[in-house]
């Protein structure tokens, strides 16, 4: 069979792990190419680490290059247009054909979404946990808001994870600030269920952290909160969970929703166009379950889905190309690792395909999940190589003795 192209654009989580994997598995008649516009990549489960100053910029980034297998071709720059008619991505001035594309663009952050959001501050980008690791540094008020501006927004514990990271670390300064979270959303993680959202609950309480939901956002001006229906607030610090976004680009596929989100199956992660398939953060995905019957529930946007879904769509692209094994189908099986401070992390993990609802079991708040959850920083951000794999013995390892399956 003459080798085939597969184009993948975006170099996020899901990116990188598929390209790999088709580079191991596939045969080097293949093409496999990953466009991305930048070419640093950012780990950014670690932004919240980065903002408290248990990292620096240096230690969350690495070249993507470095992170790809040789033979693994990279293109920076900004895709601007797919035509699907003929096949063809267009990144910049260059046209790169394809026989399979992947999309995993991921989201963007929009601060103008909500009046006066672009003056707060925020740790769900690179430069901004940078900028928040400065500011709470020689922060000495007396109150910090964290408020998520919409939904849907990636990772669901951030907001919950980031009050914690930062009430403690004020907390380690002397700082007697108050922190308050104020969300949209009834509860924390409302995909995951009411036992793990009065656990969340229980955690930010413990912790002196005030927990507001229902608080849908109308404007961040000067630093008053403004929502609809509610009082108003006023803090010292604003830290914002900004709205996020779909990549323009995956409207010119013609595969999205009215929202502009790519629309995969749940099991294939096939779009309606055979050729282009869709994972991670740029994509819609209506769960099975419900918790309540008149409120449907989405996956969530979290690397950890992102990272399970591009390898069960290696395996079925290995499948398709070269006649190798039976096509696996994507599960949703996927965890959380919720930082609380003092290096302590809970744990949630399940099924988020389950009827009639996800399944999700909890194990307690201890220092082994914020661990393993170093380890695997480690393992994603070691180049392809011996290194890697000794973290990813570890991490096995780790997962066995927990009676977790683990998939790197």
């Amino acid at each position: 069979m003459a080798g085939k192209s597969i184009v993948v654009i975006g170099g996020g989580t899901g990116g990188i792990v598929l390209a790999n994997h088709l580079r191991e598995k596939l045969a080097e008649a293949h093409r496999i190419t990953v466009v991305e516009r930048s070419e640093t990549h950012a780990f950014a489960a670690s932004f919240l680490w980065l903002m408290v100053g248990q990292r620096s910029r240096e230690d969350v980034t690495r070249p993507l290059r470095r992170l790809l297998r040789r033979g693994v071709d990279l293109v920076v720059g900004e895709a601007r247009e797919i035509d699907s008619k003929e096949r063809l991505v267009r990144v910049g001035s260059e046209t790169i054909g394809y026989d399979i594309l992947v999309l995993a663009s991921g989201s963007e952050m929009s601060l103008d979404s909500v009046p006066g959001l672009a003056g707060t501050e925020t740790f769900f980008t690179l430069d901004g946990a940078v900028r928040l690791q400065t500011i709470l540094s020689d922060f000495r008020g007396r109150k910090v808001a964290l408020v998520v501006a919409s939904t849907p927004y990636k990772c669901p514990g951030a907001p919950a994870e980031g009050a914690m990271l930062i009430r403690d670390f004020l907390r380690q300064r002397g700082v007697a600030a108050e922190v308050d979270l104020y969300t949209p959303e009834p509860q924390p993680m409302p995909v995951a269920g009411p036992q793990l959202g009065e656990a969340v609950r229980g955690m930010l309480a413990e912790r002196g952290i005030g927990y507001h939901p229902g608080h849908a956002l109308r404007s961040a001006e000067r630093g008053v909160l403004a929502f609809e229906g509610r009082e108003p607030v006023s803090s010292d610090l604003v830290v914002a969970i900004p709205k996020h976004v779909p990549h323009k680009i995956l409207r010119t596929a013609g595969v999205t929703n009215d929202a502009g989100w790519a629309v995969p199956d749940p099991r294939t992660l096939a779009t309606r166009d055979p050729s282009v398939f869709a994972i991670g953060d740029c994509t819609s995905i209506p769960l099975p379950g419900r918790w309540n019957p008149g409120t449907p529930l989405s996956l969530p946007k979290a690397g950890v889905f992102a990272h399970a879904q591009a390898i069960a769509l290696a395996r079925r692209i290995v499948c398709a190309l070269e006649a190798r094994g039976s096509a696996p189908e994507y599960c949703a099986d996927g965890f959380c690792m919720l930082e609380s401070g003092e290096h302590l992390a809970g744990f949630a993990h399940g099924d988020f395909y389950a009827m009639p609802a996800p399944e999700i079991h909890l194990k307690n708040v201890g220092k082994s999940w914020h661990l393993a959850k170093v380890l695997f920083e480690k393992w994603w951000l070691a180049p392809p190589g011996p290194q890697k794999g000794v973290f990813a013995t570890a991490i096995r390892a780790g997962g066995k003795l927990y009676g977790l399956p683990v998939t790197l």
